[in-house]
């Protein structure tokens, strides 16, 4: 049964099992190695890819409940590793084996979706599903924050930006 279904900003189609999963679907078929198999029951995290925005476990979710939907792996966070999140896990130096890296960076990119500056407790609550074997759990919830003020600093450069904009520049004309 071909599903079908958009990877990283890019139409695809696919004709295998409905039920495949997803992770098999990706890695297998359509080469995209970044998202890991860590357990196959939806228990560590490594296999952490987005559906629609939403941090879920590929391991469990079969092919045909992505169609029309759009699936965003680690490869398509950002093509340069600029995502903040990608950049503060280099910057605070998160990795070890990096063997989970991928399914952290991709619940820890939904999160600063949903929420911009969460707190220790909320981060904790939120990534309680991804495991890290080597225990670098103080450099994720560190690298979080990095990355949380790194968007902030974003957003604040893009308004400034704006704010020395003459007026009827944002309206698509002068006035």
């Amino acid at each position: 049964m071909a599903t079908h279904f958009t990877l990283n900003g890019k139409p695809q189609t696919v004709d295998v099992d409905a039920q495949m999963p997803l992770l098999w679907v990706l890695r297998d078929t359509l080469n995209m190695t970044g998202t890991k198999f860590g357990c196959g029951m939806a228990l560590c995290g490594a296999c952490t890819v987005h559906v629609n925005g939403s941090a879920i476990r590929s391991c469990i979710t079969p092919i045909s409940s992505v169609e029309g939907k759009h699936v965003t792996t680690i490869e398509g966070l950002s093509p340069d590793h600029s995502h903040p999140v990608q950049r503060a896990w280099i910057e605070e130096d998160v990795p070890q084996c990096g063997y989970c890296q991928s399914g952290q960076i991709m619940s820890a990119s939904a999160l600063l979706a949903k929420n911009p500056h969460p707190t220790d407790a909320e981060i904790d609550e939120f990534m309680t599903g991804n495991i890290c074997r080597c225990g670098t759990y103080q450099r994720i919830k560190e690298a979080i924050h990095r990355a949380a003020a790194m968007q902030g600093s974003a957003a604040k450069t893009e308004t400034s930006e704006l704010d020395r904009m003459e007026p009827g520049v944002l309206a698509g004309g002068a006035e």
